[in-house]
């Protein structure tokens, strides 16, 4: 009950306008309110802890600093109270009967101008009071001004045409706000509704939240703090919150700028990858905040998709409360902020992997998957992406990983190019054709085992100034010193035509003399554009194929082999084309490519046959 008379005025029109809009408009998420209350609330905190540092003439100096939620589900009301700065008579009346910010005027035009009517918009233009409409049907607000000669005020309105002010004695510093709720509104009398929804929103407001007398906020916002005031049982316990984890993470980064933007931000990567177990597509973990104040939960926008796996919070006080999430899509804000914490975070992960080898493989080898997805599909990182990549080589022994500086680093002087070789496993690489002019000539050669290893190499196409080649390209620029005695000129020339003709336009676009082979009697190749791997993936996508495009195919003609065949062609025609097609066969399955071996086993009982003879 009130002590003195109430006035009666009217709103201003811009705010008629205005909580029109709030209450009779559609809105997906109406819990925002109590967020928005509670940021209020603990802005009149801020401020009075920073005048109680400044000023002595202050009202109840040493109440507490902060939140009280009380719940009354007979009444279906709601109060929030705080011991925050309070409010003047004139101060209401200039806060929430007129519209004196450029924010609320803003958020007019910005919905005269088309914009959408989305509840997220409130907190982006500083007029978050006026949400609690969207679940009130009648406000009543009773503050008290830290200012010692300032009498107490209640305000009273249905958020209609107008609202009563008067004077209110027996008040203590702060502002309540009582919501009596809509009847459609009753959970938010609920006591573990609001517990829930502060847990969500505001688990990180400096100031105590009190539902009854219970402290709900009882994390604290460490991100924000030195790195040298947390201890590891604080970080472990809060990536146990913010992961919703059990174990302990692998890398923790945590980092504090003030250009080009205002962040402080706290990520983590987990100990394991569930994404790599087949527990489906992970979903984003990074929390975005706005001064310890939540505003969008598993942020698609903070970080770039490839990295959904980091878990932790970013806070940026530049970002507006709640900018909707159309907006955030688009906001060269949220870009920017993107921007640098990827950059920054990838620089973390490389300065992990030189301090600590042994521990990146670990990384390595559960979450490679994420960063081959960036370094195919982000253009904008792909400099700092790569240095990460990491494979095995025919230098390192089975499970040790080189990276491309390490490569770089171990070159043969006049070596002009990086070698990479692709297939299903390390041994199935070392049984192929395809290393022996590099072992001939001691170059390493990269190990590549999966498709997307092939386009990342393939789109970077060289590093630090040297090229990047398949091992089985055609035109490769090294000639083995292990050939032996060749065909001579005239008989070379008359087998490969004859090849030609026998194997046919459809298998073979081309058959030359090999300047590559040591011990195999053939191979083939892929022209310049293509590698051997996209042909077996191209394979795994359509199963139906039954033939490949025609490859060039690249005899040995020292080979014991090649030279029978030479004699054999013009004394058993049958027998040496039953041969040739063995051959080229046998190439196929060195470059993992026969579709249908079947054929091939009929022929090489025939040919054994005939052997046996």
């Amino acid at each position: 009950m009130s002590n003195s008379i109430q006035q009666t005025k009217e709103f201003q029109a811009e705010v008629k306008q205005l909580l029109d809009i709030v209450i009779n408009s559609l809105y997906t998420d109406r819990e925002i309110f109590l967020r928005e209350l509670v940021s209020n609330a603990a802005d009149a905190l801020e401020k009075m802890r920073y005048i109680t540092v400044s000023q002595e003439n202050i009202k109840d100096k040493d109440l507490p600093l902060e939140i009280n939620i009380e719940l009354d589900e007979k009444e279906n009301t709601l109060t929030i109270s705080d011991t925050g700065i309070g409010m003047t008579s004139d101060e209401l009346v200039q806060n929430l009967g007129t519209i004196a910010h450029s924010g609320s005027k803003a958020f007019l035009q910005h919905l005269a101008e088309g914009g959408s009517k989305d509840v997220n918009l409130i907190g982006q233009f500083g007029v978050g009071f006026y949400s609690a409409f969207m679940v009130a049907e009648k406000v009543t607000l009773l503050t008290r001004s830290y200012k010692s000669e300032a009498a107490g005020c209640r305000w009273v309105s249905e958020g209609t045409g107008n609202y009563s002010i008067g004077e209110e004695k027996g008040l203590n510093r702060g502002t309540s706000i009582i919501l009596h709720l809509k009847e459609d509104a009753n959970d938010f009398a609920q006591d573990d509704n609001v517990k829930r929804i502060i847990k969500q929103y505001s688990s990180f407001v400096p100031f105590p939240i009190k539902v009854g007398d219970e402290k709900v906020n009882t994390v604290e916002a460490i991100w924000t703090k030195n790195k040298n005031e947390v201890n590891e049982e604080e970080y472990q316990e809060f990536y146990k919150y913010v992961a919703n984890a059990f174990d302990e993470p692998m890398f923790r980064l945590h980092f504090s700028a003030d250009a080009p933007l205002s962040i402080n931000a706290l990520l983590f990567v987990p100990n394991d990858n569930f994404e790599r177990l087949g527990f489906g597509r992970t979903e984003p973990g990074v929390n975005l905040y706005c001064k310890k104040v939540l505003i969008q939960q598993q942020s698609e926008h903070i970080l770039p998709e490839w990295l959904r796996f980091v878990k932790g919070v970013v806070d940026s006080e530049e970002l507006p409360l709640n900018i909707s999430r159309e907006s955030m899509q688009d906001s060269a804000l949220i870009s920017k902020l993107r921007r640098v914490i990827t950059k920054r975070f990838l620089k973390f992960l490389n300065e992990q992997a030189q301090k600590e080898p042994e521990k990146y493989k670990e990384f390595w080898d559960k979450f490679s998957m994420f960063i081959k997805e960036g370094a195919a599909s982000d253009f904008t990182h792909r400099d700092q992406l790569v240095k990460l990549l990491r494979f095995e080589s025919s230098k390192t022994e089975p499970g040790k990983l080189v990276s491309l500086q390490d490569y770089l680093d171990g070159m043969k002087e006049d070596q002009q190019a990086i070698y990479f070789m692709n297939g299903p496993s390390r041994e199935a690489i070392e049984a192929g054709p395809y290393l022996e002019v590099f072992k001939s000539k001691d170059i390493e050669v990269i190990y590549t085992q999966e498709a997307v290893d092939d386009y990342v190499l393939k789109q970077l196409s060289e590093y630090e100034g040297k090229k990047i080649v398949s091992a089985d390209q055609e035109n490769l620029e090294l000639t083995s010193d292990g050939n032996g005695d060749n065909l001579p000129e005239d008989k070379a020339k008359e087998l490969s035509e004859w090849l030609k003709e026998t194997l046919g336009d459809e298998k073979v676009s081309e058959v030359r003399q090999s300047k590559r082979l040591v011990e195999s009697p053939a191979i083939i190749l892929s022209p310049e554009h293509t590698t051997m791997s996209m042909d077996r993936m191209m394979q795994m996508v359509n199963k139906d194929m039954n033939n490949i495009s025609p490859k060039i195919m690249e005899i040995n003609n020292a080979h014991p082999i090649m030279k029978k065949l030479s004699e054999l062609k013009d004394k058993d025609a049958e027998l040496a084309a039953k041969a040739a097609e063995q051959i080229y066969d046998n190439a196929l399955i060195s470059a993992g490519l026969l579709f249908d071996p079947r054929n091939m086993v009929g022929r090489m009982y025939e040919i054994l046959d005939k052997a046996l003879d």
